[in-house]
């Protein structure tokens, strides 16, 4: 069996957001780019928080029901 990445972003709900979860626990509801990166940096995904997390960086994070440009 695959092991998911550590990050999963889940479809966008229908009252807005989508929501975000690390090793299985829910870290928030992000309604763009930048909130997701704040909540990962805020998990630890980034030494410093100025630092960027990529997004599209392949094992991180698994989109579900949309790539990180899909937030409807």
């Amino acid at each position: 069996m695959a092991a998911h990445p550590p990050v999963i972003v889940y479809p966008p709900s229908a009252t807005g957001g989508r929501r975000v979860t690390v090793h299985g626990q829910i870290v928030g509801l992000a309604h763009g780019r930048g909130e997701v990166a704040a909540l990962l940096r805020a998990a630890g995904f980034a030494p410093g928080p100025d630092q960027v997390v990529e997004l599209d960086r392949p094992g991180l994070i698994e989109w579900r029901g949309g790539d990180l440009d899909t937030w409807a």
